[in-house]
């Protein structure tokens, strides 16, 4: 946070001398609360009559202002991140407008110590999913609300001050729907919405990522699932660059910011990753999403036991190190994990084959936490918010270890 106080004050010296799967895994309550977004969500006014954000893409285009972010590689970056957890069905909640969003699938209000106990366990990346759709006006301002955005900083700033690596998205949007039909109108939104994110944490240096989409998919058809059609990951791959230009045109450290992109549906099927065309940009992070082996890991009709069956395992480092890692381009799974089933042996044996083989090529991997532990959904929970106790120390130690998170 020093850096980015010294950041902001440095700008004003300089302007006065001169002139911003997973699935849900959780039924939504009922309910809503009753705020109009278009409403609540106006536009500020400069004393000259321009628009704060018109206002910031000039002076962002005139002067970038002095720069606190390292400019280093890619991969370099991704090589200093071991392990890491995912914030849940948090702020990526739907169905409530406000600050009670963040409660709506039933976790708590998150803190600053829930996120101390993850970090002081050894984990240094914390990725931040967050649902904006809900949380901000329609065309044509597409204005997020400002309390919204301010609580979405709040959180980040509990692992960013902490010096921990720190993913934010934009998740559970069915607004970029990846259809011909429906491109012009996502890519607008797309752009304002980042536009909006990346000129709030500008000044932030490289231990902030932004993540252009979360699973973006033709949801509720025959290819959601499947790696997509030509249709969808062409649209996807388009959606991908907006993301990374509306970012770019922002300035200040979002020049240098690392970006992750994902495939169609974040998926690791083949398909998918082949179908993946990256935008053109230096500073670019391929996202994954690979619970693997279904029938173990995420079906829970499936088997509670692994029977060591690596063939899945072993085919998506493969994949990913041939298409990626090979070339120079670096890749987080930014979703992993198998769901309890009693079954906490067994899943330590998995991660820690799961771990071991996305280390040896460099891939970093973050686990999908839903704070759910109970009932026939699924249970992807391995950190209790509300007790900031760790239920499963065996699975929690091989995950340390195999990630090289701490020594063995």
């Amino acid at each position: 946070m020093k850096k980015k106080i010294t950041a902001l004050l440095l700008c004003g010296a300089l302007l006065a001398g001169v002139f911003t799967g997973c699935g849900q895994g959780a039924e939504e309550k009922e309910g809503t609360d009753s705020v109009n977004v278009s409403e609540s969500v106006s536009t500020p006014e400069t004393e000259g009559g321009e628009s704060q954000a018109a206002q910031g893409e000039s002076e962002a285009a005139s002067d970038p202002g002095e720069l606190t972010i390292a400019d280093i590689s890619s991969m370099e970056l991704v090589s200093r991140m071991k392990l890491g957890w995912n914030l849940g069905n948090t702020l990526d909640s739907t169905g409530k407008v406000g600050e009670a969003a963040e409660r709506a699938w039933g976790n708590p209000t998150t803190k600053q110590e829930m996120i101390d106990a993850i970090l002081d366990k050894g984990f240094n990346v914390i990725r931040i999913p967050v649902s904006w759709g809900n949380q901000m006006a329609g065309a044509p301002t597409y204005n997020v609300l400002p309390a919204w955005m301010d609580r979405v900083q709040e959180v980040v700033d509990y692992a960013y001050g902490r010096g921990a690596y720190v993913i934010l998205n934009i998740h559970h949007e069915d607004w970029h729907f990846p259809s011909e039909e429906n491109e012009a109108a996502a890519s607008e939104q797309l752009a304002a919405l980042w536009t909006q994110i990346a000129e709030r944490f500008k000044d932030y240096d490289e231990h902030l990522i932004f993540e252009g989409m979360n699973e973006p998919r033709k949801i509720g058809t025959s290819v959601e699932w499947n790696g997509g059609d030509e249709e969808g990951q062409r649209v996807v791959n388009h959606l991908c660059q907006v993301f990374v230009d509306a970012v770019r045109a922002t300035g200040g450290n979002n020049t240098l910011r690392h970006l992750m992109v994902p495939s169609y549906g974040a998926s690791s099927s083949d398909a998918a990753l082949k179908a993946l065309q990256l935008p053109d940009d230096e500073k670019l992070i391929v996202s994954v999403h690979a619970y693997t082996p279904y029938d173990f890991a995420l079906n829970t009709a499936g088997t509670s036991q692994w029977n060591n069956d690596t063939r899945d395992i072993d085919h998506l480092m493969g994949l990913l190190k041939e298409l990626f890692i090979d070339k120079g381009v670096p890749v987080i799974i930014g979703e992993f994990g198998a769901m309890n089933k009693d079954n906490e042996a067994e899943r330590v044996k998995w991660v820690q084959y799961y771990l071991t083989k996305a280390r040896e090529i460099g891939v970093p991997c973050i686990w999908w936490d839903n704070g759910a532990f109970t009932g026939d959904g699924e249970n992807f929970g391995i950190f209790d918010r509300r007790k900031l106790e760790f239920p499963y120390p065996d699975l929690l130690d091989a995950m340390l270890k195999s990630s090289g998170a701490v020594e063995e």
